[in-house]
């Protein structure tokens, strides 16, 4: 498959190209160059017998090509729309620290997500539990498209939900046990991680000694965290929440994504100074409590700006993932560079999640995950031409060759 004619947006080292072109074979990115490159490529290819008539041409006819777009913190399919309890499978509210389960056991495909996903050019999509828990489980990094949720893995586990502030305490309290104190979440947290690395320390030891060792299914899902394969993936709206996910982090020397990070704006160079990444948002939604009373679409630009790592979200189901484009822009409104916007939904956000070398970049090798657009995907009236995820062409718009 060879897409011509479009404004290449790689989000990679090639930049922006004008009258660009990229070739795809085998479901992965081949080439990306111009289209007078790609002219002399298919001459040589003519010539040399290499070109059959069954490739398929998409012309983009000047619409932007960009990589396919990346929710890096969501909850569809785990959250279904419509079904109420019975497709409501985000949060286990009976036990604060279950960090063993998997959100690849609940996420249903066929929920309307999917499809509202890929006509808005999303090709993937980090998935997992809700934020109930001071722990609550492993995330996955998905594709789109597809109804076996093992055929559109991508990562997993991906990430280790633990919740900071609010929702933790609400969720305990009103059971009448812990955590109903933000001092008993950050010491739960603790204790879990204490015991987990014991685990791990007292497993190495034996390994490296050819003992025999009972393994413990509810610290095994730590060690990728511990590993630092995998990072925490922190909710914290509020600043106190933000230096409190960041000081157990360091205590236990682990990688951590800070996720809504609500007041960020607040805090920004010290952030920065920290280095861990931040996925911003929802900001699309009404400040329905209290640890979310300084959302704003100016965080994600005031962190930029500073130096921290941002990818933009919807948290689907609270704002609708179809938006998250639209997020962008409204974050670019409020001070977000352009280009730092369009890299919070593709390349920064591949980068957060663990999967830059897959996705988030149009660039030789990378999967031929793509999204053609009539124009900036940001702007309200902006059109899905295409979307393509491993080379397959999965939505067309108004059923466009």
């Amino acid at each position: 498959m060879e897409i011509i004619n479009g404004l290449i947006h790689t989000m990679g080292a090639q930049g922006v190209i004008k009258h660009g072109a990229v070739r795809v074979e085998n479901g992965k990115i081949a080439w990306v160059g111009t289209m007078r490159q790609w002219q002399e490529m298919r001459h040589a290819d003519a010539a040399g017998s290499k070109l059959d008539g069954t490739d398929q041409i998409l012309d983009a006819g000047g619409g932007w090509v960009m990589p396919g777009i990346i929710e890096a913190h969501c909850h569809m399919g785990i959250t279904e729309e419509k079904k109420g309890m019975e497709g409501d499978d985000c949060n286990e509210t009976v036990d604060p620290v279950t960090p063993w389960l998997r959100a690849i056991d609940a996420i249903n495909s066929m929920d309307a997500a999917f499809d509202d996903a890929v006509r808005a050019g999303i090709t993937a999509a980090m998935v997992g539990p809700g934020s109930s828990n001071v722990v609550g489980g492993q995330f996955a990094l998905i594709k789109t498209h597809g109804r076996r949720i093992d055929d559109i893995l991508v990562k997993a586990p991906a990430a280790m939900k633990v919740a900071f502030g609010e929702n933790p305490k609400v969720n305990y309290s009103g059971q009448g046990k812990s955590p109903s104190t933000r001092m008993a979440i950050a010491g739960m947290l603790r204790r879990e991680l204490f015991e987990a690395r014991d685990y791990w320390q007292r497993k190495s030891r034996a390994l490296e000694k050819d003992e025999d060792f009972q393994e413990d299914f509810t610290k095994e899902c730590w060690i990728p965290v511990l590993c630092r394969e995998i990072p925490l993936k922190a909710h914290v709206h509020r600043v106190d929440d933000i230096f409190t996910a960041i000081r157990i982090a360091r205590e236990f020397e682990l990688n951590m994504t800070l996720d809504h990070c609500s007041e960020g704006h607040l805090i920004a160079q010290e952030l920065a100074e920290e280095g861990f990444p931040a996925i911003v948002g929802p900001d699309l939604t009404s400040r329905n409590k209290i640890e979310v009373q300084n959302v704003a679409f100016k965080t994600a630009g005031v962190l930029a700006r500073a130096g921290v790592q941002v990818a933009i979200t919807t948290d689907h189901p609270v704002s609708q993932i179809q938006s998250l484009p639209l997020c962008a822009g409204l974050a670019v409104k409020a001070g977000l560079p352009l280009e730092e916007g369009l890299k919070a939904i593709t390349a920064n956000a591949a980068a957060i999640c663990g999967v830059a070398d897959r996705m988030g970049t149009l660039e030789p090798g990378k999967d031929a995950d793509i999204a053609i657009f009539t124009g900036n995907p940001m702007e309200t009236f902006t059109q899905t031409l295409y979307t393509l995820i491993d080379g397959q062409v999965v939505y067309k718009r108004n059923g466009r060759d």
